[in-house]
């Protein structure tokens, strides 16, 4: 017997507009806006980076819940969704793409809380001395990230820490392989890897989906990133109210990264440590992702503007 799996929650919500913004190196960004209106000011705005192998659409459930009384911005980062790939790759042109798209969706001086996923959040704290990050940010949310030694401190090859395990997880990580179609087998390790044991079957779906739909090529570019990323000193210019959120059983950061960046942060307002989920919160976690982010609103932004 076949069971069928909901995965309404999880549909890719309907923007009320969509526009495309130039990165520094003329890449296209697909940028989905959601919400009141659609335009500037008309709605605290919220700006929705994901992470790697990921797309617009791991934020379904945030922007449902959000895109009703905020306006949600969401974007496709380099290679990933709709958005290409462009001619390169690297941390300088996360924090470029960032910038392009504060800079396309935002009134001058308008302020955003911005939430990133894992290379989300390490977009955001690549973009910590970015002219239009630093004018835009009101606060920001890192869920399931880290700064560096991100390959070292993996625990998804379940071996004692070492060279041989950085060097497995490297070549996991870093594999060329296609991932196929999304079978029993590959839920299974998909799940292993990023989720926690708890995982809801049309979360593992979801996700599935979603990290399937990433070109295999874009995968193995951005792992090489990844690997050799190091944002420790961005960590300690991000000078805006930051929350953590990480997973207890998170494989690929796990908590140790998230523990490290909280404590460098020049304004961490809070680290949330969730047991037994893993690497994808913002689908795990969905309520408390949300409303994470509405209490940085309501804080940050809001009363600014009602004072």
């Amino acid at each position: 017997m076949t069971t069928t799996i909901d995965l309404t929650p999880y549909a890719p919500p309907v923007p009320a507009r969509v526009l495309t913004a130039r990165s520094a190196d003329g890449t296209e960004l697909h940028v989905e806006v959601h919400g009141p209106d659609s335009a500037p000011g008309t709605a605290p705005a919220v700006v929705l980076a994901h992470g790697w192998t990921c797309s617009t659409a791991f934020w379904a459930a945030q922007i449902r819940a959000l895109s009703a009384d905020h306006r949600v911005i969401a974007y496709d980062q380099r290679g990933h969704g709709r958005t290409p790939a462009g001619a390169a790759c690297g941390a300088d042109l996360l924090a470029d793409d960032l910038e392009a798209v504060l800079t396309a969706t935002l009134a001058p001086g308008e302020k955003a809380v911005i939430a990133g996923h894992s290379m989300g959040g390490m977009t955001i704290m690549a973009a910590s001395t970015r002219p239009a990050f630093r004018d835009h940010a009101a606060a920001v949310l890192l869920c399931s990230t880290g700064s560096s030694r991100l390959v070292a401190e993996s625990t998804v090859v379940p071996i004692r820490a070492g060279r041989l395990r950085t060097w497995l997880t490297g070549h996991i990580l870093g594999s060329r392989a296609p991932l196929g179609p999304v079978t029993p087998v590959a839920r299974r390790i998909l799940k292993y890897a990023t989720m926690g044991a708890g995982s809801a079957p049309h979360m593992v779906e979801a996700c599935a989906r979603i990290v399937h739909a990433c070109p295999r090529r874009v995968r193995h570019a951005w792992s090489n990133v990844l690997h050799l990323l190091d944002l420790d000193h961005a960590v300690r210019e991000l000078r805006v109210p930051a929350a953590v959120i990480v997973g207890s059983a998170d494989r690929m950061t796990p908590p140790v990264h998230s523990r490290r960046i909280a404590e460098a942060l020049p304004q961490c307002v809070g680290l949330t440590e969730l047991p037994g989920l893993g690497h994808m919160t913002p689908v795990e976690a969905p309520e408390l992702v949300t409303g994470t982010i509405r209490d940085l609103v309501t804080t940050h932004i809001a009363m600014k503007e009602g004072a």
